[in-house]
Parts: C-alpha cells; sequence; structure tokens
C-alpha cells in the first residue's frame, strides 16, 4: 500500500494537468461548433481489424473504439461530433500501450484528412498556449516547435529515403510495418511534428481510396519526437466497399487467429448515407504524456492494467 501512495503521490502533478487538458480540449471543439457525443462502451459488433483484438465481454466486446456509433450518428445527419471515450484493447502493454486507454475521436462533414491533420496541429497549439509553453514544447530532451502547420510528407517518400524502397509500388505488409517502426520513426526529425499521408492502398483500413491516385489511401498519421499520436481518414462511405473490406479482413482473422467476428451489419446498413467526412482518432494518454514530458504512460494514468 505504501508503494501505491508513494507512486500516486509522485504522479499528481501529471494527473492534475491531464484533467486540464482534458478541459482545454473540450473547450477546443465546443468553441469551433462540435457536439459532444457519448456512445455504449460495451458494444455487440467491432470494426474487423487485423492487428487490433477486442476485449469479449459476455458474448459482447468492450470498444475498441467509438467509431462505428460515431459514423452512425453522421448517417443520421449530425455534422460535427467528438468524443473522449475509454478503449480497450486486448494484449496492448508497454511504455506506450495499456489496455484500456483514453481516446478522442473527431468527425466533421466536408473535412479530410489532411484538414483533419491541421485541426489536430491546431490543437496542440492551442493547449501549449494555454499551458502558458507557447510554440516550443520540451519533450525527452528535444526542444519541438508545435506551430501549426506541421510538415507533411508521403509514406512513398519517406520510406523510400529512410527504408529504400517504395511500398506504394510493391507493397509488402510486414516489411512496412517493420520498416515504419524501426526505420521511418526513428529517423523523422524531432524538432518539429510530422505528418506521414498517403498510405498504400492495402492499408486502407476504414479510408477511402483517393481518386487521382488510386494506389494510395486518404490516410495520415502524425508523429512528435517518437510518439504516434492521431491517425486521420477522408472516410469510407461506400457501403460496397466496406462489406468487401470487412468480409476480407473477417476471413483473415479467422484462418490466422481462430477467431471469429460478426459482421457490424448496423453500421454497414448506415455508412452509405453518410456525407464526404474527415475523421481522426488522436491517443489522449499520449497527449499528456507530450505536455508533462512523461517517458511512459504509466506516468500520466493513475492506475495502468498491472497496478488496477
Amino acid at each position: 500500500m505504501f508503494e501505491e501512495t508513494e507512486r500516486l503521490c509522485r504522479i499528481k502533478s501529471n494527473l492534475e494537468r491531464r484533467a486540464l487538458i482534458f478541459d482545454l480540449t473540450r473547450r477546443f471543439f465546443k468553441e469551433r461548433g462540435y457536439l459532444e457525443v457519448d456512445t455504449p462502451t460495451r458494444v455487440p459488433t467491432v470494426a474487423p481489424e487485423r492487428f487490433i483484438q477486442p476485449e469479449e465481454s459476455n458474448g459482447w466486446f468492450l470498444a475498441a473504439s467509438p467509431e462505428l456509433h460515431m459514423k452512425r450518428l453522421l448517417a443520421a445527419g449530425y455534422e460535427k461530433i467528438f468524443q473522449i471515450s475509454h478503449c480497450f484493447r486486448r494484449g496492448e502493454r508497454g511504455r506506450l500501450h495499456n489496455p484500456e486507454f483514453s481516446m478522442i475521436e473527431w468527425y466533421a462533414v466536408g473535412s479530410n484528412y489532411l484538414m483533419m491533420m491541421d485541426e489536430t496541429a491546431d490543437l496542440v497549439a492551442f493547449i501549449a498556449k494555454e499551458l502558458k509553453i507557447g510554440d516550443v514544447l520540451n519533450y525527452q530532451g528535444n526542444r519541438i516547435d508545435v506551430s501549426s502547420p506541421w510538415p507533411k510528407m508521403t509514406i512513398q517518400d519517406v520510406m523510400k529515403m529512410h527504408a529504400g524502397w517504395d511500398p506504394v509500388e510493391a507493397f509488402d505488409e510486414e516489411r512496412f510495418d517493420d520498416d515504419i517502426t524501426l526505420k521511418v520513426i526513428p529517423n523523422i526529425s524531432k524538432d518539429r511534428p510530422c505528418v506521414l499521408f498517403d498510405y498504400p492502398r492495402q492499408a486502407a483500413s476504414l479510408a477511402r481510396i483517393n481518386p487521382s491516385n488510386t494506389k494510395v489511401a486518404e490516410r495520415a498519421e502524425c508523429f512528435i519526437a517518437g510518439l504516434e499520436l492521431a491517425n486521420a481518414y477522408s472516410e469510407l462511405i461506400d457501403p460496397a466497399e466496406q462489406r468487401s473490406r470487412f468480409l476480407k479482413d473477417i476471413e483473415i482473422i479467422k484462418e490466422t487467429e481462430g477467431r471469429d467476428l460478426p459482421v457490424p451489419e448496423r453500421f454497414l446498413d448506415a455508412v452509405g448515407d453518410m456525407r464526404p467526412t474527415g475523421g481522426i482518432a488522436l491517443g489522449m494518454d499520449r497527449l499528456v504524456m507530450l505536455f508533462c514530458d512523461a517517458a511512459s504512460i504509466d506516468e500520466v494514468i493513475a492506475f495502468p492494467s498491472d497496478l488496477a
């Protein structure tokens, strides 16, 4: 008990800043006309994603993301919505991961993946200003200019530069994932955030294919001093294409992992009613890490899974 009390006292200032960052984040979006929404934590279906293992709950699932329900709201006519929620992913534990974590997702009708990244830059700059930090943030020995807009590079260019091959022209899933982690992220400049965009279409997930270059998907991710902070899409709103992707992933998951996942039919029924939309998911715990100069997620959450 003494060790727990000592730890909670040690990270108290981080938890206080965490609460302030959550308040500032809500203020930022409400001032921009976003509606805060609340969707279920325990759900009957999840998006079948090959690299995310959902946590089961008596035949249902704990939500790995609020995405499917938020998009059903968009299909019903909502235009600008956000949600800060607890999400659950089995087996994700490490310096930057906890099986239960906090994430914000926001969606804007008429927006796209790069516009959502610009809004992310605005959010980070806004929080830095409100915390009296200014444009330059100190994180793990790096002085980072977070003023917007942030530099952007295509995945194709950055992979050629740091990994020596072109994932758009010759996609190799295992090599792509390994090289992003081991060769690209460590070599991205740490004095500025960086947005990587136009992922190979094979890594599209729920993003639409770029109509002017069908080899890439309208997907972008941002990185700050080695932290992967957010993932943005121009959302796929073609129900037939979305169903095809889901069925393919469900089959692969069953073959490789032996897991049966249901098709999210209510989402698929709704997605065709969505208008062109930009969407993004940002890790709130990592955002707090950034502003607390914390090396580990354990420094910014009160009870990580090991201590729950």
